[in-house]
């Protein structure tokens, strides 16, 4: 379910934005699913915890079906956007908790490399599935019938969990639950975030202030977190310095990976003028790929450290955002492809072995929540990028539309990313129409390359604590054997 919204949502935009209107509202659409997820994933953890997993993961799906199925619904930007934050809520839990149960069935973690092969062949599958059946639903249909498809698959997978997962639960935690500090982190997140989004919509002040409490608001949650019995982030995982290089690194990875998730199907269909299905296409490459990547890390590792297996996903994706920098407004197709291949192996090699990373740089008793936590700084992470992204799209529209002189309007731009509405445009405005498009996708990409090569430095850094970790490792070892 998640890589098939993941993938039909982006193929869907262009004919959602050209009905319901609203070109301006893109980046909130991805924004409140991601932050959703994000506020949830860390709860739904907990809960596992308290209730199991089984349950948990079963009301995360049932958020899930309830949100596709009010989206499909929607008859307005806002009643979808709210129905969007539902499904990311559900969300949270079905993309978190899978990952802490393999960590309890699969202690070896190059048996559990190979099985996070299987799990990102079967989210591949449903990646390269997604454009060409949402592409095909929405030039034979309509864009509402991407959504209701997620229910009856929803409801079989609840079905499923309930006859087939007989793993017997931990003994559930009886300590009282941090409601103090979940409420302030959620309430944190939301006001950070909404700031975030409303950066260059709203006066400055406003957004001062929302970033203001929310610093405020996560501050007064960390340090309840440190008198607690069983806090919801515990403060002793930013002590961890490796765990810390694992997730900054998810965190610009994952930034950087949203941006051509969410805009080279726009860049297909607004600036090569094809078909949601084609524009849509773009995806299936990376879906492929990234299959291969993440089964390649176990035979990986028995050549390279996991910092430089990193650096391999690392520069993959570098190429893929360089490709796009340097590609002009009239790129080839065949150009979106390659990079795609590029991107989904770059960013298989990396979720596989930062994950198992992740849960090998924790502590035990910590590896249910740092599994989470990596999660939610992804989401985070793509959230925040979502909403620049948003607002460096925004502005070059904008600046755009102004420099036409009153000839091109945003809702022309609406109608520039859906090929189907595209005859009703003026013929010899469609060329700046695109131009203006293209200034914002090349910014956006821009971005993502700059984020890539940050992680590339602090990947070299991580590369040299790692020699210098086995260097040290290697002279006590000789000492002992010496004594």
């Amino acid at each position: 379910m998640g890589g098939l919204d993941s993938t039909i949502i982006n193929t869907a935009l262009p004919a959602i934005i050209s009905d319901l209107h609203g070109i301006e509202l893109i980046g909130w659409i991805v924004a409140v699913f991601l932050l959703g997820t994000a506020v949830s994933t860390p709860l739904w953890s907990k809960l596992g915890e308290h209730v199991g997993n089984k349950k948990s993961y079963q009301l995360a799906a049932t958020f899930f079906v309830l949100g596709s199925l009010l989206q499909g619904m929607s008859p307005n930007m806002v009643f979808l956007i709210c129905a969007r934050t539902l499904m990311g809520i559900g969300n949270g839990g079905m993309i978190s908790l899978p990952y802490i149960i393999y960590a309890r069935m699969y202690t070896n973690p190059r048996k559990r490399m190979q099985v996070l092969g299987f799990v990102s062949a079967s989210y591949s599958m449903a990646t390269i599935i997604g454009p060409l059946v949402g592409g095909y639903i929405v030039d034979t249909f309509s864009w509402h019938w991407v959504f209701y498809l997620n229910v009856p698959i929803g409801l079989i997978s609840i079905f499923f969990v309930q006859v087939y997962d007989r793993m017997a639960e931990r003994k559930p935690k009886t300590n009282s639950v941090d409601y103090a500090g979940a409420s302030l982190m959620t309430v944190g997140l939301v006001l950070l975030l909404t700031g975030i989004e409303l950066i260059g919509t709203v006066n400055w002040i406003i957004v001062a202030v929302l970033i203001g409490a929310a610093a405020v608001t996560l501050t007064v949650m960390f340090q309840i977190e440190n008198r607690v019995e069983d806090p919801i982030i515990p403060n002793r995982l930013f002590k961890n310095r490796p765990l810390m290089i694992d997730f900054v690194l998810f965190t610009l990875i994952w930034g950087a990976f949203i941006g051509f998730l969410i805009y080279s199907p726009m860049w297909a269909q607004g600036l090569l003028g094809t078909s949601a299905l084609i524009g849509g296409a773009t995806q299936i490459p990376g879906s492929i790929t990234d299959f291969l990547g993440s089964g390649t890390v176990a035979p990986m590792r028995r050549f390279l450290t996991p910092q430089r297996v990193v650096a391999v996903g690392i520069i993959t994706l570098i190429i893929a955002f360089a490709l796009l920098v340097f590609a002009g407004i009239k790129t080839p197709y065949w150009i979106l492809l390659i990079a795609g291949a590029f991107e989904g192996f770059g960013n298989g090699a990396c979720f596989n072995e930062l994950q198992i990373k992740v849960q090998q740089d924790a502590d035990t008793q910590d590896v249910p929540i740092a599994t989470s936590f990596s999660f939610l700084i992804r989401m985070l992470s793509q959230t925040f990028t979502a909403s620049i992204f948003g607002i460096i799209l925004n502005h070059a529209l904008s600046n755009g539309v102004l420099r036409s002189g009153g000839r091109i309007t945003m809702q022309m731009m609406n109608k520039l990313s859906d090929a189907t509405n595209i005859s009703s445009l003026p013929h010899n405005l469609i060329p700046q129409m695109r131009v203006i498009l293209f200034n914002g996708l090349h910014n956006i990409m821009i971005l993502s390359l700059g984020l890539m090569l940050v992680s590339l430095a602090i990947n070299l850094w991580a590369q040299k604590l790692e020699r210098e970790k086995y260097q040290l490792k290697h002279a006590g070892a000789a000492q002992t054997t010496s004594n």
